[in-house]
């Protein structure tokens, strides 16, 4: 990003850690690190979001997450590193009266303007009705639309470069998914023989078919060779278990990684059990792509409240 901080680090680098657990399985393990690609955009969101703000040509950016959403952090760090307005749209009304949580407060420390809606119209902001709704009622008609988790045509067109600078290096690469967008542009960008796995993070079966739509979105058709596994969410998005704490600490512990804990450990998790039940032949290279960081510490900025009033609850809709 031109004039905004240090240049991305790309490719990302690439080391193989020593984890017997593996070993002694016959199965080498890599780290693709992602979370080292830019200080402010870690991960995933660099690949995703470069593109988008490029098409937006300077317009300001309206965007949706939750109360915890690492994308909207991402989009507020974006905005400020290029001068770009952000509006962050957040589900839950009833939060707009409540004291700012830590991953929201960030997002005002970085000049986002937050937009608070209520959780049915949240499900329906796909609608053109709702979303126009939405733009109009938080003064951002004319911005530049990024969906949920950043996820779209260009975003996966930008995460093909992933998977291209994987050839040759893995029989299988992993990604925790939460969108589908970066395992979209993943496979497509890698070679023959090669295979990309998904790693879900949310409950709901549902993430083979957004990636298969997000591949026809963006290159007219499926690409790659891919399959998603739903056995590792964990409870769902944001839910860290017990021992999947404790399997992230001991993880951090044997390899000096610090692990994320609602995407990157619930891949490094899954990994170590698929290989601990034979999943990957002897002789297989399996590459985990770390598409995000732990918290860094709260900026000591204390910000004001940038906020716009929620609108009225709508009526029901359905899913």
């Amino acid at each position: 990003m031109t004039g905004a901080g240090p240049p991305p680090r790309l490719p990302s680098p690439l080391a193989e850690v020593d984890d017997e657990r593996f070993a002694r399985r016959g199965v080498r393990l890599l780290l693709k690190r992602d979370d080292l690609i830019h200080p402010d955009l870690v991960g995933n969101k660099w690949r995703k979001l470069a593109p988008n703000l490029a098409e937006a040509r300077g317009r300001a950016i309206v965007t949706f997450g939750g109360a915890y959403s690492n994308h909207l952090r991402a989009a507020a760090a974006a905005g400020r590193l290029l001068g770009v307005p952000t509006i962050g749209v957040v589900r839950g009304d009833e939060l707009a009266a409540r004291p700012l949580n830590r991953s929201l407060r960030r997002c005002v420390a970085d000049g986002m303007r937050l937009f608070f809606v209520d959780r049915s119209t949240y499900r329906s902001k796909r609608e053109p009705e709702v979303l126009a709704r939405v733009l109009d009622d938080a003064g951002a008609a004319g911005a530049y639309v990024v969906p949920e988790g950043g996820s779209n045509a260009l975003a996966v067109r930008g995460c093909v470069e992933l998977g291209r600078e994987l050839r040759g290096r893995a029989d299988v690469v992993a990604v925790a998914c939460g969108t589908g967008g970066t395992l979209a542009g993943l496979a497509a960008g890698l070679d023959e023989g090669q295979r990309a796995l998904g790693v879900a993070v949310l409950k709901g079966g549902f993430l083979s078919g957004e990636v298969e739509a997000l591949q026809t979105g963006a290159f007219g058709g499926r690409r790659g060779v891919w399959e998603v596994t739903d056995r590792f969410h964990g409870g769902g998005y944001a839910r860290v278990p017990a021992e999947l704490d404790a399997f992230a600490q001991e993880f951090e512990q044997r390899h000096g990684l610090p692990v994320e804990r609602l995407y990157v450990a619930k891949m490094l998790h899954a990994l170590t059990v698929l290989t601990e039940e034979g999943a990957f032949a002897p002789g297989t290279t399996v590459a985990a792509v770390i598409t995000g960081a732990p918290d860094a510490p709260e900026p000591s900025r204390s910000p004001s409240r940038s906020t716009s009033p929620a609108p009225p609850p709508q009526s029901s809709t359905s899913r």
